[in-house]
């Protein structure tokens, strides 16, 4: 089992840590048969404070082991965001007959009575991320402008042979590039009059994706998240841009002029992809901090606070003409099932009275029937509480309605419907749900459209039906999975 124990609202298969405050992933890599995930992380309390990296690894991308404490504060300052690769040819000068990682992050120095200062620092580690050491010529890389310069995300661009970081600079996005790791010069700068400015941009990635499995008709990818203002009530969230890059530039095409979202719930923010997913699995994996600036201060866990979505799969797609960036999760989950019913071509009779005897929290829900036709699914239900999951076909919609799931108290925000446009793809609706003790993730469609939300429902809120305005409606398949981590072998509880 895995060694994050399950209290407090805590997930059974979401990463969070086992105590203390945790806010943005970090320092992604995937090395020598582990998924590493760093995060932003203040051990000595619940709220946001002074940032160091977490430090948790997974071989299945359910099951995590918690290691100690990666990065610390120190003269330069605070450990905020970054990434992390492997540096296969020993570019950086940091190993010696064998690859290693290194870290890349954001130094943040307060000053007193000015504004902060934000630099780019590297580490290095030698022994599969178990301890790592700052490189002793810290920091890497300053500007003499940016307040805000933050959250460097570097890959390697192989037709340059050259590093590439992108990094959130105010309102824009700054693209550097080096051989080393250590010498970097800005290539060009991104952002200005498109795509939305409701708040600060934060954490970018950028990565290229073959439209539709299509290698000749590559694109690249840009994900900035967007820092909450009180103005706007959705908070912090994520949006993406398609284009061309040339490893000094990115160009977007004519569909990133509107603003694209990533997921149309309000709790899936500073989300990035892993580094160094070896070529034949060829998959790009994303992982976002499940919360929102909003009120992620307030949420009511108290020995711990903040955890991560699923391990989604990103891919470029064609529907109705448009290339879409769709999520999908990642397939390791299946192995974390254990069926609970399966039904092929039932009724909506049959279906509402299998539920009705089921008590579950955490599980997976697919379900698909005719695309003309609306569906509402009320999970977590009991003692006044349920969340409302749901197509309206009427209205070409999915949506979650978390207005009675709980404990909402904390802010006044966060009680709402939230909705994604919503286009069938065949004749049927397609719709998987991720439910766990405080969150749900709906991919409508096969990823089309995703929202992911928090919910705080009593802990005996344990029934799950599902209605229609259609009494005759059928199911062309629906199934329900138990979902826990991965059990090794010989491993005990």
């Amino acid at each position: 089992m895995s060694t994050i124990s399950t209290t407090d609202y805590r997930g059974v298969y979401h990463f969070s840590p086992k105590e203390k405050w945790m806010n943005d992933p970090n320092g992604m890599v995937f090395f020598k048969g582990e998924y590493h995930l760093f995060y932003q992380h203040h051990p000595f309390g619940t709220t946001w404070g002074p940032m160091h990296w977490g430090h948790a690894v997974t071989k299945d991308l359910v099951t995590w082991e918690e290691l100690p404490v990666a990065l610390a504060p120190d003269e330069h300052g605070m450990i905020f965001s970054g990434s992390a690769v492997v540096d296969w040819n020993n570019t950086s000068g940091f190993f010696d007959d064998e690859p290693g990682l290194v870290a890349i992050f954001t130094h943040h120095q307060e000053v007193p009575n000015d504004h902060p200062i934000q630099r780019q620092s590297l580490a290095y580690s030698k022994d599969s991320g178990r301890t790592w050491m700052k490189y002793e010529g810290n920091p890497v890389l300053e500007h003499e402008s940016f307040v805000d310069f933050r959250d460097p995300k570097v890959f390697w661009h192989e037709q340059t042979k050259e590093w590439i970081m992108i990094i959130a600079c105010g309102q824009t996005v700054c693209l550097y590039h080096s051989p080393d790791l250590k010498e970097w010069t800005l290539g060009s700068e991104f952002g200005a009059g498109i795509g939305s400015h409701d708040g600060v941009w934060e954490c970018p990635d950028l990565f290229p994706l073959s439209v539709d499995g299509d290698a000749s008709q590559e694109k690249w990818v840009m994900l900035v998240s967007i820092g909450a203002d009180p103005a706007f009530k959705e908070g912090s969230r994520t949006q993406y841009f398609t284009g061309d890059f040339n490893g000094i530039t990115f160009v977007p095409d004519e569909a990133s002029h509107t603003v694209r979202w990533l997921d149309h719930g309000r709790d899936n923010y500073a989300g990035v992809s892993w580094s160094d997913i070896p070529a034949e699995d060829g998959r790009r994996l994303f992982m976002g901090w499940m919360s929102n600036w909003m009120y992620a201060n307030q949420t009511p866990t108290e020995a711990y606070r903040g955890a991560m979505t699923i391990a989604r799969e990103l891919t470029l797609e064609k529907r109705d003409g448009e290339v879409l960036l769709v999520q999908r999760p990642a397939r390791e989950l299946e192995q974390a099932r254990t069926p609970v019913l399966s039904l092929q071509n039932a009724s909506i009779r049959q279906v509402s009275e299998q539920l009705n005897t089921l008590r579950l929290v955490n599980y997976e829900i697919y379900a698909e029937w005719a695309s003309d036709q609306s569906v509402q699914f009320a999970l977590r239900s009991g003692a006044g509480n349920e969340t409302l999951i749901g197509v309206d076909a009427s209205q070409n919609e999915v949506y979650v309605d978390r207005s009675r799931s709980g404990i909402s108290d904390f802010h006044e925000h966060f009680l709402g419907r939230h909705a994604a446009g919503l286009k069938a793809v065949d004749s049927n609706q397609h719709m998987r749900i991720y439910v766990d003790y405080s969150s749900v993730e709906v991919f409508a469609n096969d990823g089309q459209a995703v929202i992911t939300d928090l919910i705080y429902p009593d802990a005996g809120s344990k029934g799950i039906s599902v209605q229609s305005q259609n009494k005759d409606l059928v199911f062309a398949s629906f199934h329900i999975y138990e979902l826990s981590p991965i059990r090794v072998e010989g491993q005990s509880e």
